[in-house]
């Protein structure tokens, strides 16, 4: 019956313990907020200051806000290049006891704020942290947890492609800060000559773009010496003069024969919508639609992802959908995972079997390690914590104490067979005299998790998964190896009560 109900948990645990969600690393509270700003493609340096001023000062305006400060455009040592569209705001936050309700979440200050600056036109926000930030800067190329990259030849199918998905996206219920990135926008001037009216005057199109070529772009007419410096000295139109799409209409040609003639006679002028950006990997074009999880784990919010884009996006032949960011190191680390705590199991099972001789007894053993599982993933439903690397440290750790229990029990149980005492006999009086030694090491071993456990300070985040894995499975692996172990011996050895001698 004991061994009916023991199997019984193990089942519900394993069941329980696929519907864990999953995440690379728990997400740390570094106090502060980074804010990425972005504003419409082409906006200038001067107007982005402006925008970027308002923003700060609806910022500063929270009693829990400190200071607030900014880094606009690419800086001097280009180690952080963007465009002067695009803004990394840093909101410093005051200490919990000057906050005017010092209880209130971080959570529910970030979405005040969002909704605060939202207000503002002309830009869009992601919401992270500092060092969030530039971890998963790192690790991907994109400041979001998840970025779904889309792959293809022709960019206009790959924009159509990602404000589906980015549509579909915003959808899935914990998704927050949904981006595309900005590939189109650029405003380009776009000059197109008219064939027929340059026949007609005789002036081929090279003429044509060389007069321009030096009226915009400009020319070295010669240098200017000042000691030992120098400096070219260049010809081209004012830059007032170079973005007024007006003047330039009226900017004098020179025609073979006829003087000179407006550029708006021979040429069209128009204000066009071009790239921004194209972006390449592995030799593909790519587009990226980047998002942050709020609210749910981002092993199950990934999940939800790629169902919803496989039902609702058609992607052409030609075209596919990866998934980066955070969501890939978490892929990786489990790979790396399902291949070495394998492999370590059966290393402990091949040192159970040299220190004992026995492989019945090295595997009713290593029955602790399952029975010492099922009260890590109990506690972590209970909690409400998802699987995560810092989750699965526990569980090898746990792995450890329950072997070490287990082997002090079957240790004591034949050393009193080798005496002569009966099964038993030997089973009964193993089980009562290392009930101390056993419950005072599962003592020691969970006290020493509580504070984790109970932790609510910085680093928390990654503490708490980890002691709470430990403390369950030290309670489940106790109770069950003090009831469960002395009755699967039995079961194994009952027959053949003979003695093992030790090698």
């Amino acid at each position: 019956l004991i061994l009916a109900g023991a199997l019984g948990l193990v089942v519900v645990c394993a069941w329980l313990a696929s519907t864990l969600g999953s995440e690379f690393i728990p997400q740390l509270d570094e106090g502060d907020i980074a804010l990425h700003a972005l504003r419409i493609t082409g906006t200038g340096l001067e107007q982005s200051v402006e925008m970027q001023e308002l923003l700060e000062k609806t910022i500063i305006d929270f009693e829990e806000v400190d200071k607030v400060y900014a880094k606009v455009g690419t800086p001097e040592v280009a180690t952080d290049p963007m465009p002067p569209n695009v803004a990394d705001t840093f909101v410093m936050l005051k200490p919990r006891s000057e906050w005017p309700t010092p209880d209130k979440p971080k959570s529910q200050l970030i979405k005040e704020l969002e909704k605060a600056v939202t207000a503002l036109p002309g830009n869009n926000y992601e919401f992270t942290q500092p060092i969030q930030m530039r971890f998963n800067e790192l690790l991907a190329g994109v400041r979001a947890e998840l970025a779904i990259k889309v792959f293809g030849d022709d960019f206009a199918q790959l924009e159509a492609l990602g404000k589906q998905i980015e549509g579909v996206v915003s959808g899935v219920e914990g998704a927050a800060d949904i981006q595309m990135e900005q590939v189109t926008g650029l405003p380009v001037l776009t000059i197109t000559p008219r064939d027929s009216v340059l026949a007609g005057y005789g002036l081929d199109k090279a003429e044509l773009q060389s007069q321009l070529a030096i009226a915009l772009g400009g020319e070295v007419a010669g240098r200017f010496y000042e000691g030992d410096r120098r400096a070219d000295i260049v010809v081209r139109l004012a830059e007032k003069q170079r973005t007024d799409m007006e003047a330039l209409g009226y900017l004098p040609v020179q025609v073979p024969g006829a003087g000179a003639v407006p550029l708006r006679e021979l040429a069209s002028i128009e204000l066009v919508d071009g790239f921004n950006q194209v972006n390449r990997e592995n030799g593909k074009r790519r587009v990226v639609v980047t998002a942050n999880v709020r609210g749910r784990d981002l092993g199950s919010f990934v999940d939800d992802v790629r169902t919803a884009i496989n039902d609702d996006v058609a992607v052409p032949s030609g075209y596919w959908v990866e998934y980066g960011g955070t969501y890939e190191k978490l892929q990786s680390a489990s790979q790396r995972l399902t291949l070495v705590v394998p492999l370590t199991l059966v290393m402990i099972v091949a040192l159970l079997y040299f220190a004992l001789g026995s492989f019945k007894d090295a595997l009713v053993i290593f029955t602790g390690v399952p029975l010492a599982l099922t009260g890590g993933v109990l506690l972590l439903v209970l909690r409400d914590i998802p699987f995560s690397i810092s989750a699965a440290v526990g569980f090898i750790a746990l792995s450890g104490i329950a072997i070490l229990n287990g082997l002090v029990m079957v240790s004591f149980i034949r050393e009193l067979m080798r005496d002569g005492v009966a099964l038993d006999e030997a089973i009964i009086e193993g089980a009562v005299t290392r009930l101390r030694p056993i419950i005072t090491t599962a003592l020691v071993a969970s006290l020493g998790f509580v504070p984790m456990a109970l932790n609510t300070g910085i680093g928390s985040e990654v503490q708490r998964p980890l002691a709470t894995v430990v403390i369950g499975g030290i309670l489940s692996s106790t109770v069950l190896t003090l009831f469960v172990l002395p009755a699967l011996y039995r079961l194994v050895n009952g027959k053949s009560a003979h003695i093992v001698n030790q090698p």
